[in-house]
């Protein structure tokens, strides 16, 4: 059951009460967690339920049960529901429900292949273009991986994972890019939670961060070139070691 208040606490559901704070049983915990309304913490519970394979690909979302299983409103649940639709890990197919999304090991592959280019691409560009407080920003989010890390706080390495690469993206200034790059990443963003729910992935992918960021602070757009291209390579790989044998083939239809 997540942490929240007693329910014999006043629980309006209304966007202006959803910032509550939320007790837990350690300071460190409470720390974290204060900032973040009842559905955010909902839609990570959802989001590990997914990664960890306690909801299958392909799995239809239940609402009702999930409400009562996190002990929380099916408006609630809903509303977590829309935003993991938005980042690709859920599909809502008309007339049938709303599914985990679920692509073939081709499918993966292909975008993979794609996803690959694009970064490349990205990485060479922010190379010729980057400024030193883009640099700064870029360092200052490895250092916090770096901690995160450390405290296993693995949904905040995961968000500013995320950062890396849209400050990537800004310091190319490519539009088009940018575009085709967030259409990738919308269709392989369970494959990515995946990854980056194992401690040792999350390590690896940390220091191609490294990599990419020192050939684009020397400005060198082929190293960086390179780093972006095998940074989605060898995630891919790591991927399709751990769970690629076990995906079906389509979507649910």
């Amino acid at each position: 059951m997540l942490d929240r208040p007693p329910k014999n606490a006043s629980l309006h559901e209304s966007p202006g009460d959803r910032n509550m704070m939320v007790s837990t049983n350690t300071a460190q915990s409470l720390a974290i967690r204060r900032e973040k309304s009842l559905t955010t913490q909902v839609a990570e519970e959802i989001e590990r339920m997914i990664t960890s394979g306690s909801i299958k690909p392909g799995e239809r979302i239940n609402e009702k049960h999930l409400a009562d299983r996190l002990d929380v409103s099916r408006g609630i649940v809903r509303e977590a529901r829309r935003g993991l639709e938005h980042s690709g890990l859920l599909i809502s197919i008309p007339h049938k429900g709303v599914f985990v999304r679920r692509v073939s090991p081709e499918e993966l592959e292909e975008n993979n292949d794609m996803r690959a280019l694009v970064t490349g691409f990205i990485c060479a560009e922010a190379a010729k273009k980057i400024s030193v407080e883009q640099l700064r920003r870029l360092q200052d989010l490895i250092d916090a991986m770096d901690t995160y890390l450390q405290d296993d706080h693995y949904q905040e390495y995961y968000q500013a994972n995320i950062e890396f690469h849209d400050a990537l993206l800004e310091a190319a200034g490519h539009q088009r890019a940018a575009s085709i790059y967030n259409q990738l990443v919308a269709e392989s963003n369970l494959a990515r939670k995946i990854v980056l729910s194992n401690h040792d992935h999350m390590i690896a992918s940390n220091s191609e961060h490294r990599d990419i960021l020192d050939a684009v602070s020397r400005g060198d757009a082929e190293a960086a070139r390179h780093a972006g291209e095998l940074h989605v390579k060898q995630g891919y790989e790591r991927f399709r070691q751990q769970v690629v044998p076990t995906l079906n083939a389509s979507d649910p239809a």
